[in-house]
């Protein structure tokens, strides 16, 4: 007969009766700003269980301890398999994820433009039917003018956007369901159970206990400072600089520079410096351990106490943790003697240490890069033909974006390159609505887009049929809110070279010194109407 430790372990699955499942074993991994993995192994009289009946079906796991209730994890299943079958019971594994989890099964590439990430991130929730979240910000966090999904799923999107403004998230579990919780400072963190730790071998029924514990430093970047460039100041650079904090055993010179640094704005470069060094340096103060207590979980703190070192009898708080529960007599004929057992592995960090996702590690995947340069075509209100801003922007619709309606509010105002562009000197030609252009992205970035060509297309055909016409040089324009056009033609064909000049009404010539023309050959004048000469000084006819 199996020995009694008082554990119990219970699972419910979709519309099924309770009993359907006996636990066998569990593994349950959990992280900031990472979507849980629970793995279920279970038993049941029923060998034929309809999988339409478990699959996508909300799960919950229940730990009890004498009868008391001490943790529960709710999710979905998103993974069910039918193992091996014995005289009265069959096998069956069971994955369960967060409702998060089904954001990773949809890529998108989409345009979000003047909203704040917490609002962002609740269109992408509230899209996947996620309703039970929350945001404990502490501070605030600008609005983004113009933000990119591109070709990334909804939940790396999420996990990106989260870690570009420094916030971290975690579950909570109530009866039946769970709410996300995104914050951005420690203080967000609740209170966890105080937990002893077990020199010798003390019982589960003295409390829960920490019957490991291991603490280490590691030397990381000293101080972050990040540059960027706007445009609207350009003379101003926009450099920020942060220097940690728990330097004493390490050297202060270890500084990362990034550039660019993501931000256009002082406020926003202040904050996303010091999240770049909040996530540098997440784990330079660290521990991990062991411990009995299934409450454990990210999103809260526990304290230590009776640890021989007395420096590490203080509060920690859970960053990742995997716990393991085995109950072999739930497989009656394969069960024996073993007992129900529990323990759990977990990594921490100190309380009052705000930890945010490293980018490029899997809690926070790099922002995607634009791979060359891509077309769109130049968009505006209904009834215009031009559409600008003071800087010569222009809007653009993107083939990929699915949800503009091609017009001013498809994109963020874009830069355009001209030929030559100095201080109120150089080339300008707007492109006009209608007008397939060819946009890059600065640093790959699609956050930052910028016109640097264009191209005609099937409907909108060069001034000259070609190949006919391969020898002229052109540039028409077309009359704006009207009928006509302005040219400049050049001809190249030997024999037939011609410059070419057609104004659709004045033509005005101003020098400010000599003008003189040399005609080798005759002149034609022909005028309409009247003609009028001006001379204010002598004219010489020879």
């Amino acid at each position: 007969m199996a020995q009694s430790t008082g554990l119990q372990f219970t699972v419910k699955v979709g519309a099924l009766a309770d009993n359907t499942f006996a636990v066998a074993s569990f593994k349950l991994d959990e992280g900031l700003n990472s979507p849980f993995s629970l793995k279920l192994e279970v038993a049941s009289q029923q060998p034929d269980i309809d999988f339409g009946a478990v699959l996508d079906q909300p799960c919950e796991l229940l730990v009890w301890y004498n009868g008391e209730l001490q943790r529960r994890v709710c999710g979905v299943v998103s993974e069910f398999a039918q193992g091996d079958s014995g005289f009265r019971r069959t096998r069956y594994q069971l994955q369960v994820k967060p409702a998060l989890w089904r954001l990773g099964l949809r890529q998108n590439s989409r345009i979000f433009q003047a909203q704040k990430p917490d609002e962002i991130l609740s269109i992408l929730l509230q899209e996947h039917g996620i309703t039970d979240y929350a945001f404990a910000l502490k501070n605030e966090h600008a609005q983004r003018e113009y933000c990119v999904q591109y070709r990334e799923t909804n939940l790396d999107f999420v996990n990106r956007l989260a870690a570009e403004e420094g916030l971290f998230y975690f579950h909570e579990f109530e009866a039946g369901k769970h709410r996300i919780v995104f914050a951005d400072d420690a203080a967000a963190l609740t209170q966890g159970p105080e937990l002893f730790f077990n020199l010798g071998n003390r019982s589960l029924e003295q409390g829960p206990y920490v019957r490991q514990f291991h603490y280490r430093e590691s030397v990381r970047p000293s101080d972050v400072e990040l540059k960027d460039y706007s445009f609207k100041t350009p003379a101003y650079g926009l450099s920020q600089k942060k220097m940690g904090a728990e330097l004493e055993h390490q050297r202060d010179t270890y500084q990362h520079f990034d550039y660019p640094g993501r931000y256009k704005q002082d406020g926003s470069g202040k904050a996303f410096a010091q999240h770049r060094l909040d996530a540098l340096r997440n784990d330079a103060v660290a521990g991990s351990g062991k411990s009995n207590s299934a409450a454990l979980l990210p999103g809260q703190h526990f304290s230590l106490t009776e640890h021989p070192n007395g420096s590490l009898n203080t509060d920690w708080q859970i960053v990742h943790i995997r716990h393991t529960g085995e109950q072999p007599q739930a497989l009656e004929e394969e069960g024996g003697s073993s007992p129900t057992v529990y323990h759990n592995e977990f990594g921490v960090v100190k309380a009052s240490t705000t930890w945010r996702a490293r980018i490029g590690s899997p809690e926070a995947p790099h922002k995607p890069m634009v791979d060359g340069p891509q077309i769109a075509i130049v968009v505006g209100p209904e009834g215009e033909e031009i559409y600008c801003d003071e800087h010569g922007r222009v809007k653009l619709q993107f083939p990929w974006d699915r949800y503009g309606s091609s017009n001013d509010q498809s994109s963020c105002w874009v830069r355009v390159s001209q030929g030559w562009a100095g201080g109120q000197y150089g080339m300008m030609a707007i492109p006009r609505i209608g007008h397939e252009v060819i946009v890059s992205f600065l640093e790959g970035d699609p956050d930052q887009p910028i016109v640097t060509g264009r191209t005609y297309h099937a409907t909108n055909r060069p001034p000259y049929d070609l190949p006919a016409n391969k020898t002229r040089t052109v540039l028409r324009t077309e009359t704006h809110q009207g009928e006509g056009f302005n040219e400049l033609r050049f001809e190249d064909q030997a024999g037939q070279e011609e410059i070419y000049i057609h104004g659709q009404k004045d033509l005005n010539v101003l020098i400010e010194n000599d003008a003189a023309w040399h005609i080798k050959h005759d002149q034609h004048t022909d005028i309409d109407n009247e003609r009028v000469t001006r001379i204010k000084a002598n004219d010489h006819l020879t």
